[in-house]
């Protein structure tokens, strides 16, 4: 007998021989799929939206849309939740295994509701094998850029989080073709493909401020809106992968080489913002070289931000003194310093800060203004709340890092806690790419540890003296929306370390030291903090962590309020 040989399914279709399969029967069948994709993608987000509407967690409320959105987005979503929320490295296992092995099987249901009639579909078992793989692999692709949301909400640092998304971004196209394509990793995407997928994008951002805006309950039908959309998104994707007009650069291995300068285009995030105009440049060029004028009766200390160095250069000015890392010398004149000396714990700094404020105040007779840009800034707002006495009565802070701390890892020699696996993943990734100190510098830890302050009470009024911070409008996705300032602030263009507007800086600066109250909002600010909430790391409760048991603040991810007093 003659051996029949069963011949592999092809994944090669003219959209010919498409429509000439397509009836009245499939066209049915496809109007039902469709119904059903539908409610399955806005079903899934609504009982998500419902917990958390339900716990008040106001500050998650712009994440559930992504829960059936386009890979990878939905392995984004799925991630941050698991590396915020996991206490040791067996429960990260589990919850890793489950989590990656339902999207698998999620997406293959998503799939075959989105199949165009008309195209011959594969078996069940072929879908659910390249479904169940490809969720193993974008959960192995996205596990590092969801760890770095974390560290992202950690240090509330703006290229931080967008370091974090831009690889999904860019890879976005490319991964719409896996789970329906044989040879998915040759070829450039279809334009229809990178514009569903940016569309997606678009989709989530704006849902995400939706679903936050929304006043109660209303959150949970905005979220089945989103989700619906995401159902058509699905349907459209499905069929632009499989129906291609023409598919450019077949043979090419175009997927793999799209993921390696997907990795690489992070790095160049922190170079690049270095390129705008510092906030030590011109701080120096307004306080640190020119004398201030007559009308500024206080001292001034000038604290710079993480990275800066000092040569040991005295201010033009006898009133202005450059604060050290490293402390005072024996003639009480600040040391110099390296950019290394910045890492050192917050409790450090306030313990140098207070010892150049009390001899500051010794030798010029005056009351002290704090002028700090980033870790500076923090350092000054932590001096007024442990140390404050009535020699500092000014303060102004340049690029605070607004909402700190709201994820947590335990220090390296202990093996369980919240965000355990995160912390040791993190001290990976730093240690490979050779970024800064890594993840358990003493100033970072500081942050960690004593994250409820920062979350709560950083930007609120202290007693008896006057303060302003000036914001760079990038600030405005760095914190989840809502209520994160009872300070006046100044807001202008710029990332964080960066103001565009110098001169005008200059002038408004040395306004606020003369005594005139100045302040600023911006109506794109509130915009920007809503279209970010979607892409926000969710914030660990300050009630579930027993590291911060000692420091127990009000937490604004449910109060969407700051600066209530502590219990």
């Amino acid at each position: 007998m003659c051996r029949i040989r069963r011949r592999r399914p092809s994944f090669r279709w003219s959209l010919r021989e498409t429509r000439s399969r397509t009836v009245r029967r499939n066209g049915v069948v496809l109007n039902r799929r469709f119904v059903g994709l539908l409610l399955v993608t806005s079903l899934v987000p609504m009982i998500e939206a419902t917990v958390l509407v339900a716990l008040g967690f106001r500050a998650a409320q712009g994440i559930p849309p992504q829960l059936t959105a386009l890979w990878p987005y939905d392995t984004y979503h799925d991630l941050r939740w698991l590396y915020v929320y996991h206490r040791s490295w067996w429960e990260f296992a589990l919850w890793l295994t489950y989590v990656l092995v339902a999207r698998g099987l999620f997406t293959t249901g998503l799939v075959r509701l989105a199949w165009p009639a008309g195209v011959p579909r594969p078996s069940l078992g072929w879908l659910l094998r390249r479904n169940v793989v490809l969720g193993v692999l974008v959960g192995g692709f996205v596990a590092p850029w969801a760890a770095i949301s974390v560290a992202a909400s950690v240090v509330a640092l703006s290229w931080v989080l967008l370091a974090s998304l831009l690889p999904m971004f860019l890879l976005a196209p490319f991964l719409q073709r896996v789970a329906v394509v044989e040879h998915w990793w040759r070829g450039l995407p279809s334009i229809s493909l990178v514009g569903w997928s940016l569309l997606n994008f678009v989709v989530l951002t704006v849902a995400g401020a939706l679903c936050w805006a929304a006043p109660g309950w209303w959150t949970v039908p905005v979220a089945g809106v989103a989700g619906a959309l995401n159902g058509v998104l699905w349907n459209r994707t499905v069929r632009a992968a499989l129906l291609p007009s023409r598919v450019r650069w077949a043979r090419v291995p175009v997927t793999p080489l799209a993921a390696l300068l997907a990795v690489a285009v992070p790095l160049v995030i922190p170079p690049v913002t270095e390129l705008v105009p510092g906030n030590e440049q011109w701080i120096r060029t307004a306080v640190l070289e020119r004398p201030l004028p007559a009308a500024v009766t206080h001292a001034v200390i000038v604290l710079t931000g993480y990275g800066s160095d000092y040569g040991g250069e005295q201010p033009s000015d006898p009133r202005v003194q450059r604060f050290s890392y490293r402390g005072l010398d024996s003639d009480g004149k600040p040391l110099a310093y390296r950019s290394a000396d910045t890492t050192r714990s917050m409790a450090d700094s306030v313990a140098l800060l207070a010892r150049q404020v009390e001899l500051l105040r010794r030798r010029t007779g005056r009351r002290v203004a704090l002028i700090g840009e980033s870790e500076g800034a923090m350092v000054a707002r932590t001096y007024l709340a442990r140390r404050h006495d009535a020699t500092v009565d000014i303060l102004v802070m340049f690029s605070p890092l607004i909402y700190a701390g709201r994820a947590y890892y335990p220090p390296p020699h202990h093996d369980e806690g919240w965000g355990v696996v995160t912390g040791w993943q993190l001290r990976v990734i730093f240690g490979l790419a050779d970024v800064g100190g890594g993840p358990d510098e003493p100033f970072i830890r500081s942050l960690l540890d004593d994250a409820p302050f920062y979350r709560n009470q950083l930007m609120c009024p202290v007693p008896g003296v006057r303060i302003v911070a000036f914001l760079p409008t990038a600030t405005a996705t760095e914190a989840p929306p809502g209520e994160y300032s009872r300070i006046p602030v100044y807001q202008i263009p710029g990332v964080h370390g960066g103001l565009l507007d110098r001169r005008l800086l200059q002038e408004r600066l040395i306004d606020f030291l003369i005594g005139k109250p100045i302040a600023r909002t911006r109506a794109e600010y509130p915009l920007m903090q809503s279209f970010a909430a979607a892409w926000q790391a969710p914030p660990l409760p300050i009630e579930a962590n027993p590291a911060w048991a000692g420091n127990r603040q009000p937490d604004p991810a449910f109060t969407g309020k700051v600066c209530l007093p502590a219990r």
